[in-house]
């Protein structure tokens, strides 16, 4: 430990707000009130970027009609990505994928446009904005869980319907249907691991050391 550690009982919540994410589909409706999600757009906003290039864009969805548009184009997604699974389609239909018509708050965050004039930390990674617009997704999620909010990333819909939907210009491009509000309690563990879908695996089987595939 180093003189700029927190103290413990401020190290434990931050630890315990990561062990407690989750991705949550279901909600009990509710508001958000306007000072508690400008303060969790403020702790995406503080998210680092590459060249400080703040790539995100939050797109917060307020009319009902838009917000049953945007639930369509996710369910005519969803539909696609089950005949892609083949043999799993049918498990993959049964699990609940958004809880966009349930949540108190839908938001959607997008890569900005002339993303392609930030070359500082993208040469050679273009995909660096991306990386960069997760780390902002992530802020929201951890602050959201903090509040005693839930959090879902949807990404199931085609981009370009949902950008000329929203009217985004050429070159931004959607990336995430964040589905936000109250929720009557939390996933023990993650849904889908919880649903059987996957499992996840351990930090054991994804650690190396120095060579790729070499473990510790």
């Amino acid at each position: 430990m180093t003189d700029n550690a927190f103290p413990q009982a401020e190290r434990d919540a931050i630890y315990r707000a990561i062990a407690e994410r989750r991705d949550m589909r279901h909600f009990t409706g509710g508001t958000v009130e306007p000072q508690l999600l400008r303060r969790l757009l403020e702790a995406a906003h503080q998210a680092p970027s590459v060249g400080l290039m703040q790539p995100w864009r939050f797109i917060r969805i307020s009319d009902r009609a838009l917000r049953a548009a945007i639930r369509e184009l996710v369910e005519q997604e969803r539909i696609r990505t089950a005949e892609a699974l083949g043999e799993r389609s049918d498990e993959f239909m049964k699990l609940k994928v958004e809880g966009i018509n349930d949540c108190a708050e839908i938001l959607v965050a997008a890569l900005m446009d002339d993303r392609e004039r930030h070359i500082f930390g993208r040469r050679t990674l273009p995909e660096m904005d991306l990386a960069s617009l997760s780390c902002a997704i992530q802020n929201l999620w951890l602050a959201s869980r903090a509040e005693g909010l839930g959090m879902g990333w949807v990404s199931l819909f085609e981009p370009q319907a949902l950008a000329d939907l929203l009217g985004l210009p050429a070159g931004a491009k959607p990336l995430a249907i964040l589905c936000l509000g109250p929720v009557e309690s939390f996933y023990p563990a993650p849904m889908l691991a919880l649903e059987g879908w996957a499992q996840p695996r351990s930090l054991n089987e994804l650690l190396y050391e120095n060579h790729w595939g070499v473990n510790p």
